[in-house]
């Protein structure tokens, strides 16, 4: 085994993209063994198509990138239309996912703009990262979500 695997080498955020096929596969069952718990890992490898020893190889080196914010401190800059409720929607957002928000930041309105940044715990979190972001971009002048921390 690496030492990446052994938990000892650097993490990166890579797109998936361009990953081999044999890694995507990997994370894809193990997914697929997170949302059915009574199936087995033989059962799995053979839903998504790799084989039993590629899963072995692979799957203690492979998370997908909610897994790495659990019980960690993440901090948001959201850019908005200065309307009145935004923030406050945002916020709801993310309370919602049983996230428990440390510190809010927003900053004077230029040109029309606000930014905000909201740092919470994801420790307690009832859905993924990925989720949360995702929803909150959709809400109506959302401009722009980006994580600039995490510890």
């Amino acid at each position: 085994m690496t030492e990446t695997m052994k938990g000892k080498g650097k993490f990166y955020i890579v797109d998936e993209s361009i990953l081999p096929e044999a890694i995507l596969k990997t994370a894809q069952v193990k997914e697929f063994l997170a949302k059915h718990r009574n199936m087995t890992v033989n059962e799995a490898v053979e839903e998504i198509g790799l084989s039993r020893s590629a899963f072995y190889k692979y799957r203690d080196g492979v998370f997908p990138f909610y897994e790495a914010t659990r019980a960690k401190i993440i901090t948001l800059q959201i850019s908005m239309d200065n309307v009145a409720g935004m923030l406050s929607n945002c916020i709801n957002t993310i309370a919602k996912a049983n996230a428990n928000i440390l510190t809010i930041n927003q900053g004077i309105p230029i040109q029309n703009i606000a930014i905000a940044t909201i740092a919470f715990d994801t420790a307690e979190l009832s859905e993924d990262l990925e989720e949360i972001i995702t929803r909150i971009e959709q809400q109506p002048g959302i401009l722009h979500v980006e994580i600039v921390g995490q510890n």
